[in-house]
């Protein structure tokens, strides 16, 4: 497996301006996301966020994916494709993931959003998986590895009553979309993983499922649903790991 990059302080603020037009433009996006909207719309105004900020949609044509944004609704677990023929509707739950490129550099991050008045299940899956990614983000500090991460996530969940997806995991990022290493959201007490050293930069990004863990993709080779088709969440942010914890990139205004 290929060793993480340890970057400049050049390269943090790079990053900076990456993952504040990421975090940005799901600030954007958020007073449409509302009943009747369909993802193709949502997706439009995404795209044409990003190009009037000067910045390059990472997914787009990324191995073949063929729209600038990700939205995955209900038990979509991850990589859904917008579509014009997918309205949302009272009682979704959707999770809009955005990355950019400016400069060469990525900011990944993404967020659950709701429409209307949400089953009481619904609301306790998005808490937990918004508190997964911030326990994570605790841990972050040099000297822990990426398994402390993994670990503190599915304790969580598991205490909550709630699964973990397994097939899908953070990333190593900077000036490639997808590099090492790789962050499990699950514990893996046979290893230490990967320790973590100032200069690291990458993405953690739990998926939390209300039923089984287990997940497939569908047949147009990106959209990752519950096997059981039981709702999925997942929160997501850019981040680094500084000389005595971490800086998230991606952080809201």
């Amino acid at each position: 497996m290929a060793r993480p990059i340890l970057h400049s302080v050049t390269s943090f603020d790079l990053m900076r301006t990456s993952g504040e037009l990421a975090s940005s433009t799901l600030d954007y996006i958020s007073s449409y996301v509302v009943e009747g909207i369909s993802t193709e719309i949502l997706n439009e105004l995404c795209h044409n966020f990003i190009i009037f900020n000067k910045a390059i949609p990472a997914p787009l044509n990324y191995h073949g994916f063929p729209k600038s944004i990700c939205t995955s609704v209900n038990y979509i677990v991850c990589h859904g494709i917008p579509s014009v023929s997918k309205s949302l509707k009272k009682g979704d739950i959707i999770n809009i993931d955005v990355t950019v490129i400016i400069d060469g550099w990525h900011g990944d991050t993404s967020r659950m959003f709701t429409i209307g008045i949400i089953h009481k299940q619904a609301r306790l899956l998005i808490d937990v998986t918004y508190t997964c990614m911030v326990l994570g983000i605790s841990v972050v500090r040099p000297g822990n590895s990426t398994s402390d991460i993994g670990n503190i996530i599915q304790s969580y969940a598991d205490n909550m009553g709630f699964t973990v997806v397994r097939d899908f995991c953070g990333h190593g990022i900077g000036e490639d979309f997808h590099s090492a290493p790789e962050i499990l959201h699950f514990g893996n007490n046979d290893s230490r993983g990967v320790i973590l050293e100032e200069g690291m930069f990458f993405t953690i990004e739990p998926m939390i499922n209300i039923g089984t863990h287990n997940v497939k993709v569908l047949r147009d080779g990106w959209t990752v649903v519950t096997k059981d088709k039981k709702l999925s969440s997942q929160f997501e942010h850019t981040l680094a790991v500084t000389k005595n914890g971490s800086e998230v990139f991606t952080l809201t205004c």
